[in-house]
């Protein structure tokens, strides 16, 4: 049994994060009201410390400064010291990422911070090397001591600064959303665009799936080529770098160049899921079969490592790894030297290192290369004088052999815990790679998480619970879960028109009016009523990474308005887009949610009632088709539901075309059925 010289209080919690810091020298606490309790009792300034697992940076402090008993000594003799792995607490996190951006004009992770004892931050930054992290607690620490008022003071500003930062305010303007110009609002967002690389003219490099499932829809429903193309490049680009991981699927963080070449290796559930989604679109949009490869080998790899046998996901996987020495090394696992390929290739080492760029393109540090490509398989097939049928069985016996041997090689450490929103987007993923390529096992994953969450993470009252791990939910859930959730279940209910799921997402949602809702801003607030009060209840609607919480609510309320006849919930859509206008037009690509909830007022919206017997078939056929302005409900049986009711005709399929409950009249076939929406 191993035995550590320190174990502090961390010990208890189940985040695997915060288990990691359990034998530091440091007495860690978790973020709780004894902790809290305990800084206010003993008037010490607390030390808040927010990461998470995968977090290279993080790992870096903690072996620096974390695990140093000269550090650990003076924060242990003047702090209240505070771990928070920013998933389980993305409520905490906020507050005090909105802290240091105010204090320095940037902030990440790891994320450390000095609080007064009732929580008010008055210092912070992010990563600090182990000399300077002692002289900034210790100078913080005699502040406190010799003029206690001056950071009274700095905090009582900053607070002020931190309430002002996430407001939103009631919009009573009337806005013309169909005829709302988003064309300018593009042309000013387009000045960012990399033309050569895809992406935007900077580094690093986030690959913003949100982003480019938007700008794909407006360049084919505007019938713009020029963005189509923009947008496509970006995708190739992402799926040839070496941000994608060649051998095993799935995609890291971010690039830390403007070429997607080198990646932060940490690999993460909701990078995966909206990656999954957007190249499932891309697919049906243009037939490109890289972006099929891309879904089938991601899924794959989210099936491999990141599935449990309850059918939920976990949260993500280290950058880091062990080399041979036994030393944690970021991207260890995924890179190689010529001298362990050649063997492995034999015959074809010159062929695969040409395709993947083992020369000074995909030269990494050391004698390591990254693996990543330049074209597309025809054109390099075609330029060896192979078929493309004998390229792809060459690259999948790359694969297979490169697959096994890296399996050798410790693996990645695994966030293990489950999160109920990451988990919603996952779910919608497998649901859209689903109607892309008909693939009855992803049908079988999006359905199995399903029930784990109605299992699971949801109560009867339709509250969720925000995490999972070892057979426990806990933490009440974001309004990120309920969000995710909901579009989840919506989409599975659109392909196995079982109405359970359809039901589960109006009792969610009208959960969140009662505990989320703000009646004067009419948004929803990112924490329940029913939690403990921080220092400031937030509001997140801007896009990022992960769409906003509040931007997917709408965009489901936008979808229960048309499947319930409930007007509340298409009015507050409506408001919510309003109130994020005049900030949308200054920062489209923090919005870009938001416009795609905007495009479905600019055109026509769909509402395709499929009703009889062949019904599945009906649908499978339809979703095959690109139609992001388009919503199903259908049955194989009579049905009083609103979208329903007396369109059911025994022995016969029909196909319902309708907008805004206006309906052309019924047809049999799908081709017919595109034909009406394509001239309605």
């Amino acid at each position: 049994m191993e035995t550590h010289q320190y174990t502090n209080e961390l010990i208890n919690e189940t985040s695997p994060y915060l288990l990691q810091h359990a034998h530091n020298p440091v007495n860690w606490r978790g973020w709780n009201e004894k902790t809290l309790e305990k800084a206010k009792q003993e008037n010490k300034l607390m030390i808040i410390s927010v990461g998470y697992a995968a977090c290279h940076w993080c790992h870096v402090m903690e072996r620096e400064s974390f695990e140093d008993s000269t550090v650990a000594a003076v924060m242990n003799q003047h702090f209240i010291s505070v771990k928070v792995d920013r998933e389980e607490r993305p409520d905490v996190d906020q507050i005090y990422i909105n802290a240091v951006q105010l204090m320095t004009g940037s902030a990440g992770w790891p994320l450390n911070v000095i609080t007064l004892p009732d929580g008010r931050p008055v210092w912070g930054g992010t990563y600090f090397k182990k000399e300077e992290w002692i002289a900034a607690i210790n100078k913080i620490q005699e502040i406190y001591e010799q003029e206690p008022a001056k950071l009274e003071e700095y905090a009582a500003k900053l607070e002020e600064g931190i309430k002002s930062m996430d407001l939103v305010t009631f919009n009573n303007e009337a806005v013309d959303f169909k005829h709302y110009d988003t064309n300018n609002i593009i042309e000013k967002w387009s000045t960012s665009f990399d033309h050569r690389y895809g992406g935007y003219k900077r580094a690093p490099k986030f690959m913003m799936p949100n982003n480019y499932h938007y700008l794909l829809r407006e360049a084919l429903q505007a019938e713009n080529a020029e963005l189509l193309d923009f947008v496509t490049l970006t995708l190739d680009q992402m799926a040839y770098g070496g941000i994608y991981d060649q051998i095993g699927g799935g995609f890291s963080r971010y690039s830390v160049d403007e070429r997607w070449h080198v990646p932060h290796f940490e690999k993460m559930l909701y990078d995966n899921a909206q990656m999954v989604s957007l190249y499932s679109d891309a697919y049906l949009a243009t037939n490109k079969e890289l972006y099929k490869e891309v879904v089938l080998e991601t899924l794959d790899y989210i099936q491999r490592e990141m599935t449990t046998a309850e059918g939920a996901f976990y949260s993500s996987l280290d950058a880091d790894s062990e080399t041979a020495t036994g030393e944690l090394e970021e991207g260890a696992y995924y890179i190689y030297t010529q001298e362990e390929l050649k063997p492995l290739l034999k015959g074809d080492f010159e062929l695969f290192s040409n395709y993947y760029n083992i020369n000074s393109f995909g030269k990494w540090e050391g004698d390591h290369y990254i693996l990543l490509r330049s074209e597309d398989d025809a054109s390099f097939a075609s330029k060896y004088g192979l078929t493309t049928e004998a390229f792809q069985k060459k690259k999948d016996t790359w694969k297979r052999t490169l697959s096994q041997f890296r399996n050798k090689r410790p693996k990645p450490r695994l966030d293990d815990k489950t999160l109920t929103s990451w988990n919603g987007l996952m779910l919608t993923a497998y649901v859209d790679a689903y109607k892309a390529f008909q693939k009855e096992d992803y049908l079988e994953a999006a359905l199995k998480n399903a029930r784990f969450i109605a299992a699971s993470q949801l109560q009867p009252s339709g509250a969720l619970y925000h995490t999972y791990k070892d057979g426990k939910s806990s933490i009440n859930g974001y309004l990120e879960d309920y969000a995710a959730v909901i579009e989840g279940f919506i989409a599975l209910y659109e392909v196995t028109m079982d109405a359970t799921w359809l039901e589960r997402s109006k009792i969610m949602a009208d959960y969140t009016f009662s505990h989320f809702f703000d009646e004067e801003k009419h948004m929803f607030y990112f924490t329940s009523k029913e939690d403990a009060k921080l220092m400031t209840r937030t509001f997140e609607y801007r896009d990022n990474v992960i769409p906003a919480s509040n931007s997917i609510m709408a965009k489901n309320l936008f979808k229960l308005s048309h499947y319930y006849n409930v007007p509340k919930y298409g009015e507050t859509s409506k408001q919510m887009l309003k109130n994020v206008l005049p900030e949308l037009e200054q920062y489209p690509s923090g919005f870009s949610n938001w416009m795609d909830l905007l495009k479905n007022y600019q055109s026509k919206y769909f509402e395709v009632v499929v009703v009889g017997p062949e019904a599945k078939q009906r649908i499978e056929t339809l979703t095959a088709y690109y139609i992001p302005n388009m919503l199903i409900a259908g049955s194989t049986t009579q049905q009083d539901d609103y979208l329903l009711e007396g369109r059911f005709v025994e022995g016969e399929t029909y196909i319902y075309v309708c907008v805004n409950n206006t309906c052309k009249l019924p047809v049999k076939e799908v081709e017919k059925a595109i034909e009406t929406i394509k001239k309605f």
